[in-house]
């Protein structure tokens, strides 16, 4: 992964401008068969979250029983149709993220959160680990007024066990519904396609309890 020093956002006025046409994809995936993109299944829910390298993160989440699919992608930004690139860059102002397709009836949103705060460290701000840049910062991305109250529920309950282990305060951004933009084919799950490939993800050690609403 990109080890970009770049700390500051840009802004929108300063922004790559993107393209019209989205990247192509092989809407398969590669480890469960089920689709990358919608329509998935009827009663299919979505989430998406940042927490660092989107290799790991991917892998995290696509292990859950109750997830029906995942993706990675760019997300919270101000570019259309980025590339890898131009999001390493730092000017797209792109966290990368991993779109969670979830069966609510088999897993909650709130357990989604839980494995989020658990694997990776959300008080490091544009970075995680070695991971440096914008595109490394820690982002929940709500899709609803839902999953906006656990979220912040989530925050709150964390932030409270991070206060107990004396660390940092919790630097995650939660931010609304934005476009989600797929990442080129070689980056869906690539760690299951290439195993011994790099893994930046890594938790604080500290428990999450299951947010209530």
């Amino acid at each position: 992964m990109s080890t970009t020093q770049n700390a500051i956002m840009v802004s929108a006025a300063n922004a790559l401008p993107g393209r019209d046409e989205a990247l192509t994809i092989n809407n398969r995936h590669f480890v469960n068969g089920a689709p990358l993109q919608a329509p998935f299944k009827a009663g299919t829910q979505t989430a998406v979250f940042g927490l660092g390298c989107f290799w790991g993160a991917e892998r995290l989440y696509w292990d859950l029983d109750g997830v029906v699919s995942t993706a990675v992608g760019y997300a919270c930004g101000f570019t259309q149709n980025p590339t890898y690139e131009e999001v390493c860059s730092g000017l797209t102002g792109h966290s990368e993220v991993v779109l969670v397709a979830y069966d609510p009836e088999r897993i909650s949103y709130a357990r989604l959160l839980q494995v989020f705060f658990e694997s990776h460290n959300p008080t490091q701000g544009m970075r995680q680990g070695n991971d440096r840049g914008t595109q490394y910062r820690s982002v929940i991305q709500y899709a609803n007024a839902e999953q906006h109250k656990l979220a912040l529920a989530a925050v709150d309950a964390y932030q409270q066990q991070l206060n107990g282990a004396n660390m940092d305060l919790i630097t995650t951004s939660l931010e609304g519904a934005s476009p989600f933009f797929y990442a080129e084919d070689y980056h869906q799950q690539y760690l299951a396609k290439n195993p011994n490939g790099y893994c930046g993800i890594g938790g604080t050690g500290v428990t999450c309890p299951i947010p209530q609403a």
